[in-house]
């Protein structure tokens, strides 16, 4: 028999001659005065700013909302204040740990709604490589099993970061905290993320405002392509003091 105890975003997992720490993999509902809008699987902790960052990546929402549990206080429900900016029809948001743009029918759906991202700054070449490990990743550390996003100033000291089993909620909590400290857009700022760069998370960065993206695994194609598409300097394989900078070479 496994025995599993959660205690916040870690678990204990005890099986025959096996004693681990897990991370927290749970759904969360998301719902806007009252009614339900998306459920993404994540791990427990900054619920709020993991709502108000995947609404804002969305196009739903423009400025900081109110965002906190239901009267009920219902469990793994967030309940943010209304109105959206926009209706977002039938659309069905799932989002999985694994991918952030789950659920949704055509390329259209996930259309960047962001103008091209400002010329600054200028990040040393050094400095961008070296940002992964300035990254600070407890829960990873315990657990093997949690992604990071965080963000930089362009002289490489660490603002805010955050940890989740999800990599674009990781993103999200983190837009969604800069968004309730008055940072957005965040031009003049430099988000890393942990593992590879997905499409999900170009857009995400761009929505937000961020000139520069950076991470430890590879980009795929079509994250290559909306990052020159909207301006966006993405750079990878950032380990070992080298990284491959993939768009926008001019501001490194």
């Amino acid at each position: 028999m496994t025995e599993v105890h959660l205690h916040g975003a870690i678990a204990s997992v005890r099986a025959p001659g096996l004693e681990d720490e897990v991370a927290v993999e749970e759904p969360l509902e998301i719902r806007v005065d009252g009614a339900p809008l998306a459920v993404t699987m994540r791990t427990p902790g900054h619920d709020e700013e993991l709502a108000l960052g995947f609404l804002w990546g969305e196009g739903l929402i423009r400025e900081a909302r109110a965002a906190g549990p239901t009267a009920d206080f219902a469990g793994n429900v967030v309940e943010v204040a209304g109105p959206l900016e926009r209706d977002p029809g039938m659309r069905s948001f799932y989002t999985t740990s694994s991918c952030g743009v789950c659920g949704k029918g055509a390329l259209e759906e996930v259309a960047v709604h962001a103008d091209p991202l400002p010329d600054g700054p200028a990040v040393e070449r050094s400095l961008l490589a070296a940002l992964p490990d300035r990254l600070r990743q407890p829960g990873f550390a315990r657990t093997g099993g949690l992604h990071a996003t965080g963000l930089f100033t362009p002289a490489g000291e660490l603002l805010l970061a955050r940890e989740d089993v999800g990599r674009h909620n990781a993103m999200d909590k983190v837009v969604g905290r800069a968004l309730r400290d008055g940072r957005l857009p965040l031009h003049g700022h430099v988000l890393c993320v942990s593992g590879r760069l997905s499409f999900e998370l170009v857009q995400k960065a761009c929505v937000a405002g961020a000139p520069v993206l950076v991470g430890v695994g590879a980009p795929t194609s079509l994250a290559v392509r909306l990052a020159d598409d909207r301006g966006l300097t993405l750079a990878g394989f950032a380990r070992g003091g080298r990284v491959n900078v993939y768009t926008r070479p001019d501001r490194v």
